[in-house]
């Protein structure tokens, strides 16, 4: 298996294309500040998934890079907040958005705590 056919990565990937598309109507002056930030943080999720998945012959690799994952999710979401304040996105973007990072969080807890279902070697 690939670690593109991962689940968690499908839908970490979808969520970053989601964010670039809405992020795209940010003000200019938020190019360099929250538009570059909440992007990258959100394909920061893929890239640390991809990491994981590659060296999952290290079992304390594979949980440091999937925690990493969890923590630019959690950044991601961060950044919605200010976009939602700052009334760059709907309250309704930002529900759809913030639920999407939640299951992504719960599926990337998922794999932390079943590494052997990966193909994480853990011992006995």
């Amino acid at each position: 298996m690939d670690f593109k056919d991962l689940l968690a990565y499908k839908k970490a990937f979808d969520l970053a294309m989601n964010i670039y598309k809405v992020s795209k109507t940010f003000p200019k002056e938020e190019t360099y500040s929250l538009t570059d930030q909440i992007r990258r943080s959100s394909r920061s999720v893929c890239a640390n998934m991809a990491e994981a998945y590659r060296k999952r012959i290290y079992p304390k690799y594979f949980i440091s890079k999937l925690t990493d994952a969890d923590g630019e999710n959690s950044e991601t979401s961060t950044w919605l907040d200010f976009a939602l304040n700052c009334d760059y996105i709907s309250k309704e973007m930002y529900v759809d958005l913030t639920n999407q990072g939640n299951e992504i969080g719960k599926l990337i807890n998922y794999m932390i705590k079943n590494p052997h279902k990966f193909g994480v070697k853990t011992e006995s």
